[in-house]
């Protein structure tokens, strides 16, 4: 047999249409079949792949903590919470001298070299300490309580040295509070209308009803955290349990989640500049760590368009003993075909 011969005989062709069928039709398949249902197949992995998911979830997920609210706060710390609260009354606390979003402190933002960061944006978020956190959440129980009323007008209306000199002797006295039904009992001094006026604000608390007055806004969904987290964070009840659950900082926090769970190990080149000097001691650390990580973040994008750096992996070949079982195959296609 010829060689042309040969090939037209090992030829696949196509099966052969019907008689009488269209050019390119098939015959139909002629073997056996059997009955399938998809939507019952559909349903079975479903409810696999359901139940499967929830016992991964229950066995391997990480814990579900309960939030730290004001209320909770406020039961099982009532003197943190009467200390944060006065900070907010009298404009010590760290929120009241943040700088923007918040206030116009003067000194307070945070800068690179003459560029100051947070002027930027400016404040976007204001924030009265005193009127957000206890004025304002008291204002709304005085119609049922008088003596309130009569403690919030008397502190509203005296001047500025006298609600110094009452929110003074309060913090003083401060070191012999004790706790009675739930209620604040100091020794006697002259700071009568702060006594009344945080005394309830620590029965509001422990109620919930500080939590709703703090969350209440215009938006449909109250779901603006914001103000109770700005006032939880005056105390120092919610650094303890950050501190229990290995989140502070210097514990590494970005990386970690609550309980012996990982949480973003792609953060640690942030964090890391954090537990160094000087950003471990500066007030501006978030501004050089960010500024850091800006040159960084740059230096990684333009890497294929830096001279020299861009030329490193030719010149230090790590690729080739990473895929070294290709460049194998590669070469020796190489010299098979210089052989042929």
């Amino acid at each position: 047999m010829s060689a042309k011969g040969a090939n037209a005989a090992t030829t696949p062709t196509a099966p052969a249409a019907p008689t009488g069928a269209p050019p390119g039709q098939v015959d139909a398949w002629a073997g056996g079949s059997r009955r399938y249902d998809l939507v019952k197949e559909f349903v079975i992995a479903l409810v696999v792949v359901s139940l499967l998911t929830v016992a991964l979830a229950v066995v391997f997920s990480s814990p579900d903590d309960q939030p730290v609210t004001l209320a909770r706060w406020a039961n099982a710390d009532p003197k943190d919470f009467l200390t944060a609260a006065l900070s907010e009354l009298d404009g010590s606390s760290d929120i009241a001298n943040y700088g923007p979003p918040y206030t116009h402190t003067p000194g307070a933002a945070q800068t690179i070299g003459p560029v100051c960061l947070q002027c930027v944006p400016g404040v976007r978020i204001p924030v009265d300490t005193a009127q957000r956190f206890v004025i304002g959440p008291l204002s709304q129980q005085t119609a049922n309580d008088p003596a309130l009323a009569a403690a919030l007008a008397r502190y509203q209306s005296a001047a500025a040295s006298q609600q110094a000199a009452w929110t003074d002797a309060y913090t003083k006295a401060l070191d012999q509070v004790t706790f009675q039904d739930g209620r604040a009992v100091l020794p006697a001094g002259d700071y009568r209308p702060v006594q009344t006026m945080l005394a309830d604000l620590l029965v509001q608390a422990r109620g919930g009803g500080l939590d709703g007055a703090l969350l209440a806004t215009r938006q449909f969904y109250q779901t603006d955290y914001t103000n109770s987290i700005l006032f939880i964070s005056a105390g120092s009840y919610f650094e303890d349990q950050a501190q229990a659950k290995h989140l502070l900082g210097e514990q590494w926090g970005m990386m970690n989640e609550t309980g012996n769970w990982p949480g973003q190990p792609w953060l640690w080149l942030y964090t890391f500049w954090y537990q160094i000097k000087p950003f471990s001691t500066s007030g501006n650390a978030d501004a050089l760590v960010w500024a850091i990580m800006l040159v960084l973040t740059l230096a990684l994008i333009l890497v294929p368009f830096i001279p020299g750096i861009r030329s490193i992996p030719r010149r230090i070949p790590l690729y080739r003993l990473l895929w070294r079982s290709y460049y194998q195959q590669v070469e020796l296609e190489a010299e098979a075909k210089r052989s042929s």
